[in-house]
């Protein structure tokens, strides 16, 4: 295993039990632990998601160059049907946008605008579009669908998801 696939299990480690280690050391609220990821992801709402990613994920902070390649390796780790809800998140909130899923399509090299046939490239392509072009989209559908984070490995972007969920939840204890 890489050091980088180590630091991310321990970063999804840390923000599944809530670990916010030296936040004036406040005791953890035994409710709020999780045994892994999945629970994380299960277990917290939409709401609560939402926040934790509002300042976290934007080009500002994780350059194009570390993100892409992030976004094509987990979309090819995440399950068929869940790829599928990624596309039609995404699609959902960019029409809501004006802008049209055939058109994104053509625009982006799409081999198809149809979710359930989309291949993991076309969704990296759409999730990277968002990521740069509609940051808040892309925040949204990462507080939707949260099966995506579990597969990102880059240090920068576990350390970025480990500070907002030390923020997110040190803010939940006050």
């Amino acid at each position: 295993m890489s050091n980088s696939d180590k630091y991310r299990r321990e970063i999804m480690n840390d923000l599944a039990q809530g670990d916010v280690e030296s936040l004036d050391d406040v005791q953890n609220d035994p409710s709020r632990e999780y045994q892994n990821f999945d629970d994380f992801a299960q277990r917290t709402t939409t709401d609560e998601r939402r926040h934790l990613f509002s300042r976290s994920f934007n080009s500002d902070r994780i350059p194009a160059n570390e993100m892409e390649p992030e976004l094509q390796k987990a979309i090819s780790q995440i399950k068929p049907n869940e790829r599928d809800d990624v596309a039609r998140a995404f699609f959902k909130h960019l029409k809501e946008r004006g802008l049209d899923d055939r058109n994104l399509e053509r625009q982006l090299g799409l081999s198809t605008h149809t979710p359930g046939k989309m291949t993991a490239d076309d969704v990296s392509k759409l999730a990277s579009f968002a990521y740069h072009n509609h940051p808040d989209i892309f925040r949204e559908v990462l507080a939707e669908q949260p099966g995506i984070l579990k597969f990102l490995s880059n240090p920068i972007v576990g350390a970025i998801i480990g500070l907002a969920a030390a923020k997110w939840f040190g803010d939940r204890k006050h």
